[in-house]
């Protein structure tokens, strides 16, 4: 070997990654086309899990079928899962409050209108939250890029969505975090962290977050598409066990394929379950007996749904499975809260925390914030209880409003409705008896009507 070719095995064997992709990203790639800063050089070939996800690929199972996000979209308690989620949080307002010396205040902002009906021109803005946490729940994490005026604004137009494959983020040799992003439409580019939303998931590393579906629910999304697919073939089959066909003589490999080729084209499918055999030449059908195996995909089928429900963060009985029962109470109003307190708010604190550290200036005094109270209301009856309780009854003080319940309410206010019952104090007037006199009444000039 000379010299030359030595060196080059030698260069070939320290370059990381994929020997043809990198030679293909040297000629083609954005490095070699310019379009893209120095920063970008600190990444010079992809990963396994990420190449993977780009051609189409994911986690494999071990009960064989791929899970990505294209498939667990098929296995019916993660839609359900994923779609109770980012349906609730894109259901919710986002208000815009300003800190006071006595608390918050809520008040009327432009920034409103991005947050709650377009954040871009697009979509809306229920899409838009739903698309930001089905996001978050399938890859792990979400990001959507801040769009401002010009380079040197901090005021924002409007918020653009990304796929989370499209989105690459990255550190340079200095140790400072960067989002490469690839749009659909155009050259690649690259953001700073204070011009994008990034709201990663449990196993954030600083760069990335693994996918909840692919990575803790991969077995159970796997085994679960496995045992839908047993079963379709099943129910194709006449949901009935395997059989075979039996005889006393002898069959050529021609006649047992042409056989098996003719019952299958006469009996296979639901619709040809029922048709009677006719079997000719001594020929029985000998039917096998069901293992305990295929009898166990019903509960294989339901210890699939627990287990990714368990993952989601969602009780099962909130997705349709009402075998068990709730351990949050029974009502609508029980169930809300616990959804609330212990599904939502895991996404919401990012969410609120991601966006307010983002958006809204150090030297500003506002902030924005997820309403949960419409969520967290009970039934009428509950509710009008509490609102009494709240105006102040019985003599006890209040501590709303009737125009604060009125808003409430989505009702007007009223004229004089802005004050708060400070409770009535009823103290009983106690009148001292008179001392009684030492000296005898004088007569009144009337005669004892007991004298005699």
């Amino acid at each position: 070997m000379s010299e030359e070719a030595f060196k080059a095995a030698q260069a070939k064997a320290r370059t990381p990654g994929s020997s043809v992709l990198n030679a293909w990203r040297a000629q083609h790639g954005p490095e070699a086309t310019g379009r893209v800063n120095n920063l970008n050089e600190t990444r010079q070939s992809l990963t396994v899990q990420e190449l993977a996800n780009i051609i189409g690929g994911g986690a494999v199972s071990n009960a064989g079928p791929v899970v990505n996000e294209t498939t667990a979209m098929k296995v019916s308690a993660v839609y359900a899962c994923v779609a109770l989620i980012a349906g609730a949080l894109s259901t919710l307002p986002m208000q815009i409050y300003e800190r006071t010396p006595t608390g918050r205040a809520r008040v009327e902002h432009p920034y409103w209108w991005l947050l709650n009906e377009q954040p871009e021109p697009d979509i809306s803005a229920a899409v838009f939250w739903e698309y930001m946490a089905s996001a978050r729940l399938f890859y792990g994490d979400c990001f959507a890029e801040i769009v401002r005026p010009s380079f040197r604004s901090s005021s924002i137009s409007s918020f653009r969505a990304h796929h989370p494959l499209r989105v690459f983020p990255f550190r340079d040799s200095q140790g400072d975090l960067w989002y490469r992003v690839q749009p659909l439409v155009g050259a690649e580019y690259v953001l700073h962290p204070a011009d994008i939303i990034h709201v990663p998931s449990l196993g954030y590393d600083g760069i990335r977050s693994p996918s909840p579906i692919t990575y803790a629910a991969r077995q159970a999304v796997g085994t679960s598409i496995a045992a839908a697919e047993y079963s379709a073939r099943f129910f194709s089959n006449g949901a009935r066990p395997d059989f075979a066909l039996m005889t006393d003589g002898n069959m050529t490999e021609e006649q047992a394929r042409l056989l098996r080729a003719t019952w299958g084209e006469r009996h296979s499918g639901v619709a040809n379950s029922h048709l009677p055999a006719i079997l000719t030449g001594g020929l029985k059908v000998q039917e096998l007996t069901m293992t305990p195996v295929d009898a166990q995909i019903l509960e294989t089928s339901k210890w699939d749904l627990e287990e990714i429900c368990r993952i989601l963060g969602v009780p099962p009985f909130m997705v349709g499975s009402t075998e068990k029962t709730t351990s949050w109470g029974s009502g609508v109003e029980n169930m809300s809260r616990g959804f609330v307190k212990f599904t939502l708010l895991r996404d919401l604190v990012k969410f609120n925390q991601e966006f307010n550290r983002k958006v809204w200036p150090s030297r500003q005094r506002l902030f924005c914030e997820f309403d949960v109270s419409g969520m967290e209301r009970g039934d009428l009856k509950t509710e009008n209880d509490a609102f009494r309780v709240a105006l102040g009854r019985a003599g006890e003080p209040g501590w709303m409003s009737v125009n604060e319940v009125r808003h409430i309410k989505l009702l007007p206010p009223i004229a004089g409705g802005d004050v708060i019952n400070q409770g009535v104090t009823q103290t009983a007037a106690v009148t001292e008896p008179a001392p009684a006199s030492e000296t005898a009444p004088e007569p009144s000039g009337q005669p004892d009507p007991g004298a005699t």
